[in-house]
Formats: structure tokens, sequence, C-alpha cells
């Protein structure tokens, strides 16, 4: 079957998009999932063709545990709105979108303060920065954040690089978690974040795939987190497969982000059931009609040839 590209409209916009776009191929193992964002220019996107192509034409390792514990994510919403995604989603723990362009701290402690409320004293709060900081500003930011949480679990990239990183870890107590600073790296394999960080927040499909991922879990030494890029069920698959197969799994994993969504590639969602997700064998086989527009499709179908050529040398 030829390529399958999808377009799904987001429910809040996260990350700052409002639609989801991406490419499915199908192999002789099944189907992977080619989603850069497009930020992400071509030899950034190589890797997320890696990993499809793991998908679609290899498989992934076995997994050493048959279900995952996740979070949900509060996007940049108001309090109301973020209490009941964290009351709907049955989840123990919840990530929250923080330090948003043009969104006030005032408006984060809100946030978290209603995810405190929907959680109880019991849950655990994580928040994410995306980079979005500088020193001063993370370490007075998340003091504030933590006092308005009743407690963090842990800070997601406050600051954009490895040194900054080090340097609020330095002056904070809440535990301090890298995300863009592996994943984006030139090699992520070589990238010393022990000092800078508590924990490593992995995704699949910028790392190149599941095994790739557990190549960098490994070096990198640091309990980890699994996360998603937003992808559909087909991508989101290779996340739980990731988490499935990780010898030690310490912290619930951000895997539960169909619910940013308003539609899927496949019939049937990964929806959380007592707050965690089943590890698949392989990924989901997609729904056909799903197909995007014309333009949409010959965009990526362009895309793809260029990242193509790129990976092949």
């Amino acid at each position: 079957m030829p390529p399958l590209v999808y377009s799904i409209p987001m429910r809040t916009r996260f990350r700052g998009i409002t639609v989801r776009e991406g490419l499915l191929l199908e192999g002789a193992r099944g189907w992977g999932e080619f989603c850069p964002f497009l930020d992400y220019d071509d030899t950034e996107s190589v890797p997320w063709l890696a990993s499809a192509h793991e998908a679609a034409d290899e498989g992934w390792p076995e997994p050493v545990r048959d279900r995952v514990p996740v979070n949900c994510t509060v996007p940049v919403v108001t309090p109301a709105r973020a209490l009941e995604i964290v009351t709907a989603s049955g989840c123990a723990t919840a990530k929250v979108k923080v330090a948003d362009p043009g969104s006030p701290l005032s408006a984060d402690l809100d946030r978290v303060a209603a995810v405190r409320e929907a959680l109880g004293p019991g849950g655990h709060i994580r928040v994410d920065a995306n980079g979005a900081w500088d020193v001063d500003t993370a370490v007075s930011a998340i003091g504030t954040l933590a006092r308005a949480a009743g407690g963090l679990e842990y800070v997601e990239q406050p600051c954009r690089t490895v040194e900054e990183l080090a340097a609020v870890r330095r002056r904070v107590a809440v535990p301090i978690a890298a995300d863009e600073s592996i994943r984006r790296a030139e090699d992520p394999l070589r990238v010393a974040v022990a000092g800078a960080a508590d924990i490593a927040v992995l995704k699949v499909a910028p790392l190149g795939g599941v095994r790739r991922a557990l190549a960098v879990a490994e070096a990198c030494g640091l309990p980890c987190v699994v996360s998603s890029a937003v992808e559909s069920s087909v991508g989101l698959a290779a996340g739980l497969a990731l988490a499935g197969a990780l010898p030690n799994l310490e912290h619930a994993c951000g895997l539960a982000t169909m619910a940013l969504l308003a539609g899927d590639t496949t019939p049937t969602s990964f929806t959380p059931v007592n707050g965690h997700l089943p590890v698949p064998r392989t990924p989901p086989t997609p729904d056909p009609t799903v197909a995007a527009d014309a333009e949409t499709t010959a965009r990526w179908l362009d895309r793809l040839a260029r990242v193509r050529r790129l990976r092949a040398g």
C-alpha cells in the first residue's frame, strides 16, 4: 500500500500547532509513522524516518512488561479545563505545560493549582517549560511553581542548553529532566547530561527508533521517562514498545497523548485504563479513510522523498 498521509485537528493548541500531520508507511512487519514537526529540517527528520522504517520493516525488541503507567498532559488551558482533563484521565500523574510565550507565570500557577486539586495530595505533578527560561528565571519560577503544586515530581527542560540545566540543577531542590537537550543533540549517545539532569526524557521518533532509544537510555545512565511526539496511535505504539522494553521504569510515561487529538489514524486509540496503557507487540493498522487532502498529501510525499535521499546518503 502507498504511504498514507493524515491531518488531524488538535483539541487545544499544543506546541504552537492546531493540526497534527504526518505520514504512515507499510512494511513487512506492519506500519510506521513519519511525522517530524514543521520546525524540523530535513536533516533532523532523518531519525524520524529511521524510526518509521524500524516499526514497519524490523519490528521491536521483546518487552519486559505488559503495561506502562502514564501521565496525562495538560496544555496551556484555563484552570477549569485543566481540572477537567486530569479528572477525566484517570491518571495519578499529570504533566503541565508552562512558560508558553505570552502567558504569565500567574496563569501557570493557577493551572498547576487546579491540577493539584484534581489529583489530590497523593498525585504527582511535573511541569514542562520546553527550554523557555534563562537560569535565573527558571530558579525563581521553579520555586514558585513547586509551592503552588504542593511539590513537583520534576521540571522538564527548564532551559535550552545542557550547561544551563546544570546551573539550574545546582540551585533548586526539584529534580531536573532533560528532553530537547537529548533528542535534538547532534549525537544523543554522546550528550553528557548526568551532571545536568536527574531524569532523561526519551522520544522514539527523534532518536531514530526503539533500539536507538534503548542505546541512548543505557548511555545516559539516568532514570528514563518515555514521552510521545504527539503521534497518532501508529507512532505512539513505538513509544509504548520502548517503555515496555526498558530494563527499569521508575516513572509514569508521557504516552497518554491521544487525548490531545480530535481523531486518530486507527479505528481504536490508545486510551489509559486506571492510569496505564498496554504494550503492543506490533503497530496497529490504520484506517485508509483518514487520508488527507491532495495538497497536504503532495507536501508530505515531497518531504518523504527529500528525507529518504538524505538517509540514503
